[in-house]
């Protein structure tokens, strides 16, 4: 009885769609069937992206990533990859060595080399997407970190993004070391 108990149990859980929340059991989202990943309201905080000094290329890279491209440390941009080419988030370059040398605080791959199979996937048990967190989901999005304003986030790093939710200013914001850009819907 007490194997039927836990197969049944098993079977049930397989069938569970997760989703994850950082911050609070809560996030932001009312509705929670299209979120795979979210954060927690009001922490006047981002998410930070990966620093790159190469542009990933190649057969795993697929449309929707997002890095801090620091190929020059001193003109440092957001980019997206849009499925054929890197795009600018930024605008204007940020230098990611002066006045604050961000560039030191961040291995070279002979320092912490990667493994091919060190990633965080979200949605599914595997991937052929090479990223370092990887959200799959046909169905689901991520919920960027929400704050009222950027001017109320105390040290922004390079490379944070967040979303906006300011009446008659709300967008998606990045910080490539320098400034802010803004993209409106």
């Amino acid at each position: 009885m007490k194997n039927i108990f836990i197969t049944i149990l098993l079977v049930g859980v397989s069938f569970v769609n997760a989703q994850v929340i950082i911050g609070d059991d809560l996030g932001t989202a009312g509705t929670k069937t299209s979120v795979l990943l979210e954060f927690a309201k009001g922490q006047n905080k981002g998410i930070i992206l990966p620093y790159v000094r190469t542009l990933p290329a190649g057969l795993a890279l697929v449309g929707g990533a997002i890095v801090l491209d620091a190929t020059d440390a001193t003109k440092a941009r957001v980019r997206f990859y849009n499925g054929t080419t890197w795009q600018d988030l930024s605008g204007q370059d940020a230098n990611l060595t002066t006045p604050t040398d961000f560039m030191s605080a961040q291995p070279t791959i002979a320092a912490a080399p990667e493994v091919a199979t060190a990633q965080a996937i979200i949605g599914a048990q595997s991937t052929t997407v090479d990223g370092v967190l990887v959200l799959e989901s046909t169905t689901k999005a991520m919920v960027l970190p929400i704050v009222s304003d950027v001017n109320n986030i105390p040290s922004p790093s390079p490379g944070m993004m967040v979303y906006v939710n300011k009446l008659g200013a709300k967008r998606l914001a990045v910080f490539n070391g320098a400034k802010w850009s803004f993209w409106k819907p």
